[in-house]
C-alpha cells in the first residue's frame, strides 16, 4: 500500500512510519506537513490511503479530504480525531468526506486494522459479481433526496432553525404525514400528541427527525407488500434507537442511521435474504447485506454506514478490535429480530460482559418483560 501521512510529528509520530516500514516492501509511506504539500503528492501519484491530522497549518482536514475525494475518489481517507474532544462527534462535514475516524494518539496496530478492513470493504463494493447483479435490476431505489437536503442544511448550520427544517419536510406532504405518524407512534411518543412539524422537530431533535425522514423515504418503495414493508420499517426504527444506546454520544447518530438502513437490501428485487437463505454454489443472487452496502455506496453515504450495512451479519469481517458502528448494528439487529448474537466477536472486542445489559435495553424498548424474553 502507498500511504501518505499529513501532519506534524506531534500528531503523526515517527514510530508509525517505522512500524509500517517493518511490514515489508509492499508498504510505502510518505509524510508531509501541510495540505498544499499533500495535494501536490496526491496529484503526482495515485495513493491507496491518506491519513490526515486534525491540525494543519494551511487548511482544515475537511477541506483537504474533500479535495482528495474529488481528485482521487478511490483513495482511502482517514481522519484522525483528537481524544481531547471527548464525546463530541466529528463535524458533519468531516463525516461526509472521511472513510474512517481514528483516535489520537494513534496506535500502529489500530491503523493497520483500519486500513485492512477498508481494503476488504473496497473490494466488496468493487466486486464484478455484485456490480453485475445490481446492474440487472431494472429500477434501483432513488437516493433519499429530502434526507440529503436536511443533511446538507445541518452540515452548514449545526443550529439550524427548527422552522426552516420543518419547511423542508413540509415540501413533501407524503413524507410530512409519515413523519407526524411516526413521531406519534409508541417508539417516539411520550404521551402528548404532536400535530405540527415544528413541534416534531423541537421534541424529537434534528438527528431523530432526519432518521424518520430517511425511514419514510427509503421504505416507501413498492417492491414489498405493505404489511411486510411496514414490519421491516418498524424493526429498523427499533434497531436504530437501540444502536444509538449502545454507542458513545460521538457515534450514536452514525450508528442509528446505519441500523435504520441495515436491511435496505431486502427492498431490492432478486436478492437473497441472508438470514433465511444460506449461500449456495449455484445461487448467483447477491446477499441482501452486501447488496444494501453497494446501493448506499452508490448513494454516496458515509463509509462507516456502508461498512456497517455490509458486515452487520458478520461483524468479525470488519477486522477491528474495537466495538464501533458495525458491532453495535449487529447486536441491535440480532436482539430486535430475536437472533443469535456473535458472542465470539463480542469477546474479542472486550464487550461480551455488556450483553445482558443490552438485552434488557432491547426488551424494554420492545415492551417485553424478562419472563417473556
Amino acid at each position: 500500500m502507498r500511504i501518505l501521512f499529513v501532519g506534524d510529528e506531534a500528531s503523526l509520530p515517527a514510530e508509525l512510519s517505522e512500524f509500517i516500514a517493518d511490514l515489508g516492501e509492499d508498504w510505502h509511506t510518505t509524510a508531509v506537513i501541510d495540505g498544499h504539500a499533500a495535494m501536490a503528492a496526491v496529484s503526482a501519484t495515485a495513493l491507496d490511503a491518506v491519513i490526515v491530522s486534525p491540525y494543519l497549518p494551511d487548511m482544515d482536514a475537511t477541506m483537504l479530504l474533500g479535495q482528495i475525494r474529488t481528485l482521487r475518489p478511490q483513495t482511502i481517507r482517514v481522519a484522525l480525531i483528537d481524544a481531547q474532544q471527548g464525546t463530541r462527534p466529528p463535524p458533519a462535514r468531516l463525516i461526509g468526506v472521511a472513510h474512517r475516524f481514528l483516535p489520537l494518539p494513534l496506535a500502529p496496530e489500530v491503523l493497520l486494522e483500519a486500513l485492512s478492513s477498508l481494503e476488504e470493504l473496497r473490494e466488496l463494493l468493487d466486486s464484478p459479481r455484485l456490480r453485475d447483479a445490481i446492474g440487472r435490476i431494472e429500477k434501483l431505489p432513488s437516493p433519499p433526496h429530502l434526507y440529503m437536503s436536511l443533511t446538507r442544511a445541518l452540515e452548514h448550520d449545526d443550529d439550524a432553525d427548527t422552522a426552516e427544517v420543518a419547511k423542508l419536510v413540509a415540501a413533501d406532504p407524503a413524507i410530512a404525514a409519515k413523519v407526524l405518524q411516526l413521531s406519534n407512534s409508541a417508539f417516539f411518543s411520550s404521551g402528548r400528541t404532536i400535530s405540527d412539524l415544528r413541534s416534531a422537530v423541537t421534541r424529537l431533535g434534528l438527528a431523530t427527525l432526519r432518521d424518520l425522514v430517511l425511514a419514510s423515504e427509503v421504505f416507501s418503495t413498492p417492491t414489498l407488500p405493505v404489511s411486510e414493508r411496514n414490519a421491516l420499517q418498524q424493526r429498523a426504527l427499533m434497531a436504530s434507537r437501540l444502536t444509538a444506546r449502545l454507542l458513545p454520544t460521538s457515534s450514536a447518530e452514525l450508528g442509528a442511521t446505519a441500523a435504520l438502513l441495515a436491511d435496505i437490501g431486502l427492498l431490492l428485487p432478486g436478492v437473497r435474504n441472508e438470514r433465511t437463505e444460506p449461500a449456495g454454489d449455484e445461487d448467483a443472487r447477491p446477499g441482501h447485506a452486501e447488496a444494501g452496502a453497494y446501493l448506499l455506496g452508490l448513494w454516496g453515504l458515509p463509509m462507516p454506514i456502508v461498512e456497517a450495512v455490509g458486515f452487520h451479519l458478520q461483524p468479525q469481517r470488519s477486522n477491528t478490535r474495537s466495538f464501533w458502528v458495525t458491532g453495535a448494528v449487529h447486536v441491535a439487529l440480532a436482539l430486535v429480530n430475536g437472533e443469535a448474537v456473535d458472542e465470539d466477536y463480542l469477546q474479542r472486542a472486550n464487550v461480551l460482559h455488556k450483553l445482558p445489559e443490552w438485552r434488557e435495553q432491547a426488551n424494554a424498548l420492545m415492551g417485553l418483560s424478562t419472563a417473556e424474553a
